[in-house]
């Protein structure tokens, strides 16, 4: 049985292909203005790149923000679901999760079975999201793939105790104004999003082991903050951005 996951994000739009409960392949792209279409096109590109038709295809799932847009798909389930499912695939020992994705973040603690057994989800505001960090990043002129290593590169961390992105933006600001270095900055914006995180897990009694995943997952610094915050390692895996979308291929092997 093959079987698709497409999760489709506020900023990119992932799919992935399961055969018989292996991981074909893999596939990301920006989401862009259209989720519909993003949706499609994602698709289309990992069926490409496996060489497969959309007729070999038994069941699609999709996920994520943009999930009922995506009109061939089977059926849409929530990403907090597809993310369970798709760390206990990754790693079995996995008991918690973050998830920081485009627009909101996520803290969920799983079974031994990959089945939620709850969650706390920060939907409402931006900040600790990916796009908090794409402001952040504007605001100091610095690239935002170069965050997470000069973050590391920090001597004194910088206090951001805003937690809204207006005036967190106000605040990296103001820290530019009076001189401070743009590692010490960074090193603080992560602690902050450190802070946010840690107090919805905190509600749910996150637990260890725990995996992050979403496309964040790939800013180290972000990681090295959870993991002082948590005071526990924080488990990457080279597929953490698109867990979502193979928790959806996943849950597509059970559809009859």
């Amino acid at each position: 049985m093959i079987t698709a996951g497409i999760d489709v994000g506020s900023i990119s739009a992932k799919a992935a292909i399961i055969k018989d409960h292996e991981l074909l392949g893999s596939c990301v792209i920006l989401t862009g203005y259209n989720s519909r279409n993003a949706g499609r096109q994602v698709f289309d590109r990992i069926l490409s790149e496996l060489h497969l038709s959309e007729s070999q295809i038994d069941k699609i799932i999709a996920t994520g923000y943009g999930r009922n847009s995506i009109e061939f798909a089977d059926k849409a389930v929530t990403e907090i679901t597809c993310h369970a499912a798709g760390a206990n695939f990754l790693n079995p020992e996995i008991r918690s999760i973050i998830d920081i994705g485009g627009q909101d973040s996520k803290a969920i603690v799983i079974n031994d079975k990959g089945k939620v057994q709850d969650f706390s989800m920060n939907d409402k505001c931006a900040a600790g999201t990916g796009r908090f960090l794409e402001v952040m990043a504007r605001a100091l002129e610095v690239d935002l793939d170069a965050f997470g290593e000069l973050s590391l590169q920090a001597d004194n961390i910088a206090s951001i105790s805003s937690l809204c992105t207006v005036f967190a933006e106000s605040e990296v600001i103001s820290l530019i104004a009076k001189g401070e270095k743009r590692e010490n900055i960074i090193a603080g914006i992560h602690a902050s999003i450190g802070s946010r995180v840690m107090a919805m897990g905190k509600r749910i009694g996150i637990t260890s082991p725990v995996m992050m995943t979403g496309g964040v997952a790939k800013n180290i610094g972000v990681v090295k903050a959870l993991e002082e915050k948590f005071n526990t390692p924080i488990i990457v895996s080279t597929h953490a951005q698109v867990n979502g979308a193979i928790g959806a291929a996943l849950i597509a092997s059970t559809l009859s």
